[in-house]
């Protein structure tokens, strides 16, 4: 009867388990799109869904102008309105949001997206991507995931302007925050 009962608790576990859901939502803005190859990567590596944040207004294609009205942004803590996403957040129970990091905050349609939604219950995990210092990106995120459970963080580097393209982390830090996940689950 007890081997009954434990096997019962065990399938009911491995179900719960199975049912859950989890999403990669990430912002990426250059040609090189660095945060969407992490994103991309994670979500193959979990079997998650994937979504793109998307500003209504798109940002300039030239990259210097960027750069300017992203220090502007950030400056100003400026909330540029998004398309909607592609999924609905209520329907996942672990929720992995990726940035660029931008004049070491988060891009400002992260911003957007953090302070627009609801993470109370969720199991939340975050990364960035940058150039040489993630600033306070990472912490100022973990801040607008109020009640979330965060499961887990990375900040994942890249090469400068030269060499934007290239991975400088080593693959062990994307590797170990994929684990994390996977454990905080």
């Amino acid at each position: 009867m007890k081997r009954f009962f434990a096997s019962v608790f065990l399938g009911s576990l491995i179900l719960a388990g199975a049912g859950a859901k989890t999403l990669v939502v990430y912002y990426s803005y250059s040609d090189t799109a660095n945060t969407k190859r992490i994103a991309e990567q994670i979500q193959k590596k979990l079997g998650a869904d994937i979504a793109a944040i998307e500003p209504a207004a798109p940002y300039s294609r030239d990259y210097d102008a960027v750069v300017d009205q992203a220090h502007r942004d950030v400056n100003r803590n400026f909330k540029p309105e998004l398309k909607p996403l592609s999924v609905n957040l209520a329907d996942y129970d672990t929720i992995i949001v990726g940035t660029p990091t931008w004049w070491y905050k988060m891009a400002s349609p992260v911003l957007t997206f953090l302070s627009g939604n609801s993470f109370a219950k969720k199991n939340v995990a975050l990364f960035s991507t940058h150039a040489g210092w993630a600033g306070t990106t990472v912490r100022d995120m973990e801040k607008l995931c109020s009640g979330a459970n965060i499961i887990a963080t990375a900040e994942i580097q890249f090469g400068t302007r030269a060499k934007a393209g290239s991975l400088v982390s080593p693959q062990s830090v994307i590797d170990d925050f994929v684990e994390k996940i996977r454990r905080g689950q």
